[in-house]
């Protein structure tokens, strides 16, 4: 059984982790690489007009009902650099996460 380190509204939930002997030779723990989905297979609900002033954090806010989701916006919109997202007059995909097509518990180790 695995122990989740993050909480279910992370982006890193369900990511897996490894370990490595650090110089000590006690064991340390890291997070693996958390690839980003394709924009294109995620399952759109949504979507939002960016206006001058905006924040990633706001919009995720008003549109999913919790700024720290500001993840899956960028995930919806091909955004390895969400900054890049919050420029006037863009439109945003609003998309379910990649893990709610998922079975459970699935993912690549």
């Amino acid at each position: 059984m695995s122990v989740q380190r993050f909480p279910a509204n992370s982006r890193y939930h369900g990511v897996a982790t490894a370990e490595m002997p650090g110089p000590d030779g006690q064991p340390r723990v890291f997070l693996r690489r958390r690839f980003l989905p394709d924009p294109s297979t995620l399952t759109p609900v949504g979507e939002l007009a960016v206006a001058p002033g905006d924040r990633l954090d706001r919009l995720a806010a008003a549109a999913l009902g919790d700024p720290l989701q500001f993840w899956r916006l960028a995930d919806g919109n091909d955004a390895p650099r969400p900054a890049a997202l919050e420029a006037p007059g863009r439109s945003l995909r609003v998309t379910l996460p990649a893990s709610l097509g998922a079975p459970f518990g699935g993912g690549d180790a």
